[in-house]
């Protein structure tokens, strides 16, 4: 299974918005592709430090997970991240991030007139 980072944002500001901490995914064995997608997903989250696993099919958004959601957030920030990984050919979740807060602070430094 090939990363889809836009699923993993899509996903990602999904779960911020549920009222409750927790994210419920169980995991059956006639999981449609679909869900097998999405579950696989979460594992790359956990992998990446965005999510914790706290019980079978129970997951919650870690810190990390919360400041990725931050750098992302922003519909411009994360079209300009992209564009800005299909220069390079690719990179890293953890360079998407980094590329995305340097994004934001760009956005935050022209709008406040300080240097971040």
């Amino acid at each position: 299974m090939k990363r889809d980072d836009d699923l993993v944002r899509e996903m990602l500001l999904g779960f911020e918005t549920q009222e409750d901490w927790l994210v419920l995914e169980p995991q059956f064995l006639d999981m449609s592709s679909e869900d097998r997608k999405r579950y696989g997903h979460i594992q790359l989250m956990i992998d990446a430090g965005l999510m914790a696993e706290v019980g079978d099919g129970t997951f919650r958004i870690t810190f990390q997970g919360h400041d990725y959601i931050a750098a992302i957030r922003s519909d411009n920030v994360w079209a300009k991240t992209k564009e800005g990984a299909a220069k390079v050919g690719g990179m890293t979740l953890g360079m998407m991030k980094d590329l995305a807060i340097a994004y934001v602070k760009q956005e935050a430094a022209e709008k406040l007139g300080i240097q971040l």
